[in-house]
């Protein structure tokens, strides 16, 4: 019982957090280029394909402690220093991951979805306007153009385009738009990619216990 549940441990470690630290490594750079190119389809894709894959494979990764606790109870080193010091590594990692990691990936990922939504509705709003100017001007009954121009007022704060003021952009867009943001989540991607592989070192060279190597 003890070797399977070892190797379930392995497996389920190897399985589920070896995905997480490479697509958490990858979203960074990901997301500085989807938001440095908003109008690419692919950019986007693999941004969110990336967050996807994080998520899904750290709910699996929820196993990794709980079969490590019951490989070390099987073990009967609950005790030893090398175990304690990776369980509280392990809640570390797991917090840095939920707390800093996810979260942020969401943010950002919010952030490039809405700078790759707004790039074509931009374009078509200007068409858009520039067709209707165009048939404003086109309709009425001769002279009417040189009667509304010389009738008309001048144009006020209001309407200009260039002085209305801007809607104000949620907290993920803003987030996304900082460019500190992604290097913030890299910060936080490598100290979970840094606690974990701490906690593999551990695992291996368990110093201390009567079964270390």
């Amino acid at each position: 019982m003890t070797k399977f549940l070892l190797v379930l441990h392995v497996l389920v470690a190897i399985i589920a957090i070896g995905p997480v630290t490479v697509a958490a490594s990858m979203f960074p750079p990901g997301a500085r280029r989807a938001l440095a190119d908003p109008g690419d389809p692919r950019a986007t894709e693999t941004v969110r394909l990336l967050h996807r894959i994080c998520r899904v494979y750290a709910a699996i990764g929820i196993a990794v402690p709980v079969l490590g606790f019951a490989t070390a109870l099987s073990m009967g080193v609950l005790d030893d220093a090398w175990l304690v010091v990776s369980m509280v590594l392990t809640g570390i990692a797991a917090a840095v991951l939920l707390a800093l990691v996810l979260p942020r990936q969401e943010e950002i990922l919010e952030a490039v979805e809405s700078a790759g939504a707004a790039a074509p509705t931009g374009t078509v709003e200007s068409v858009e306007s520039v067709e209707s100017v165009g048939t404003v001007e086109s309709v009425g009954p001769p002279g009417a153009a040189e009667a509304a121009g010389s009738s008309s007022q001048p144009p006020s704060m209001s309407t200009s385009p260039s002085m209305s003021p801007s809607p104000p952009q949620s907290p993920s867009v803003a987030v996304g738009a900082n460019p500190r943001a992604t290097v913030q989540l890299a910060m936080f991607t490598g100290i979970f990619n840094l606690l974990w592989a701490t906690v593999t070192i551990l695992m291996i060279v368990r110093p201390g216990s009567t079964t270390g190597a």
